[in-house]
């Protein structure tokens, strides 16, 4: 079983890519059993995710099918012998959700990261006096020491994209940032950090105006990742305060990536977004729009 006790991004990509092959050289499961000495079980795990794979494995697979594309290789190979590695969230397993650590999972593989949040600054953006905030104002009943243990979570996870990992696009609602201007213990270090995460070269935020109500109540928030080079959506995460929902079917992702293509769209340029920001952060006011 792959590391966490559930499948994977790598573990599912190597079973979904060792299917496509399989079925492309007309084999059947049993012929790939037989070649690596296994059960058809086991391939049927394989292929599903369920389990993993050795790279010696793979190495007899993808020989089978006939993958000699070097570059394809050695890409499932390295699938193959990170599959088991345990992630750094999982010290976190008795604090969080299985389904918050799930989003951490695909975040932490992730080539590319899109959000939409109408509500609060996206975590990925948070000052540890941000998120503690929102964590002790939240629903959930929880210790002072797990207080601090969630806001290392998160500061944990800003590495992600303050080593350049992946690419991180974030369309916040105006509303979500002027709320804070009540709270300037709070916004001024937040406004600041924005500033300073938003001249990362891959780092994108964007501002919808509060202008756009309508735009902002098409979707609440949201999360989307893509991985490998081509920036495709393959999974999206939905917070709530009692589950994180994983999103995978092909018709519900193109929907999301509709709506967040919408949402691009409507929002402000990020040069004008961080001048609006910077506003907030000198002159704690909001833009105001010249009605015609």
């Amino acid at each position: 079983m792959p590391a966490g006790g559930r499948p994977t991004v790598r573990s599912r990509r190597l079973g979904n890519a060792l299917r496509r092959y399989r079925e492309a050289a007309g084999l059947d499961q049993p012929d790939s059993a037989e070649a690596i000495m296994k059960s058809v079980t086991k391939i049927s795990r394989l292929e599903s995710g369920q389990t993993s794979a050795s790279a010696l494995e793979v190495h007899t697979l993808l020989d089978l099918y006939g993958v000699n594309d070097p570059a394809e290789r050695e890409q499932l190979l390295e699938w193959a012998r990170k599959s088991n590695e345990r992630g750094w969230w999982i010290d976190y397993h008795r604090t969080l959700r299985a389904g918050y650590l799930h989003h951490i999972a695909l975040e932490d593989e992730a080539t590319y990261i899109r959000c939409w949040e109408p509500v609060l600054v996206p975590g990925l953006l948070q000052t540890p006096e941000y998120t503690e905030a929102v964590i002790t104002t939240g629903p959930r009943c929880i210790s002072p020491e797990q207080v601090a243990e969630l806001t290392k979570l998160r500061q944990e996870r800003r590495r992600r994209i303050e080593e350049g990992g992946a690419y991180f696009a974030a369309i916040i609602w105006e509303p979500a940032l002027t709320a804070l201007l009540s709270q300037p213990h709070l916004s001024t270090g937040q406004f600041a950090h924005l500033l300073e995460v938003g001249q990362r070269q891959n780092v994108t935020i964007q501002l919808l105006p509060a202008s756009a109500s309508l735009i902002a109540g098409m979707s609440s928030a949201f999360w989307a990742f893509s991985f490998g080079v081509e920036a495709n959506v393959e999974a999206v995460t939905l917070d709530s305060p009692a589950h994180t929902n994983v999103v995978e079917a092909p018709k519900d992702l193109a929907h999301y990536v509709n709506v967040f293509d919408k949402f691009r769209s409507a929002a402000l340029p990020p040069d004008t977004s961080a001048e609006r920001i910077r506003n907030l952060l000198e002159d704690g006011t909001p833009h105001k729009e010249v009605k015609a």
